[in-house]
């Protein structure tokens, strides 16, 4: 008899899913490349580092912090850029630049996490829950257009002056 009723429970240890052959609990990939459709490839690229991390893929999981850190980089870059130098026409990149950096993250990096988890996994891999991510990009997004906003008139000051 290999279960032992009166056993202490066991808990999952980071790494020792993939050796003992049970699915972490990850977020669905698929849904995080398509939550970066409204919440910028941050969100996407900041779920799949953790989801790879929860594999067990080290490698992959830095990989994907160099995306989050690019994308991070790129997002604010031209989002202050355009917000303290409203007449410079960065404003107008940041819808472009966002774009272009989630297909290019998605083809490069994204659809393989998705692929990678199906082959091993299919659809049987216990799933994380959306409240808390979903909420914390809410909340940045929110906090970001604020603090966008407020940089955007104190750019206008210096340029009326």
């Amino acid at each position: 008899m290999d279960d032992n009723r009166y056993a202490p429970p066991k808990a999952e240890v980071e790494g020792t899913a993939l050796e003992s052959g049970a699915a972490p609990t990850l977020w669905n990939p698929n849904a995080a490349a398509n939550w970066s459709l409204l919440f910028s490839p941050i969100f996407g690229t900041w779920l799949h580092m953790l989801n790879w991390r929860a594999l067990g893929e080290a490698e992959r999981a830095e990989s994907a912090k160099t995306w989050l850190m690019v994308s991070t980089l790129l997002q604010v870059g031209v989002s202050v850029g355009g917000a303290l130098m409203p007449f410079s026409g960065l404003e107008r990149l940041r819808a472009p630049v966002s774009f272009v950096l989630l297909i290019a993250w998605y083809f490069a990096s994204a659809r393989s996490q998705a692929k990678w988890v199906a082959e091993h996994y299919g659809d049987r891999y216990p799933r994380r829950g959306w409240t808390q991510p979903l909420l914390g990009a809410l909340v940045l997004l929110i906090a970001s257009a604020v603090a966008f906003v407020a940089m955007a008139g104190i750019g206008r000051s210096f340029v009326s002056s």
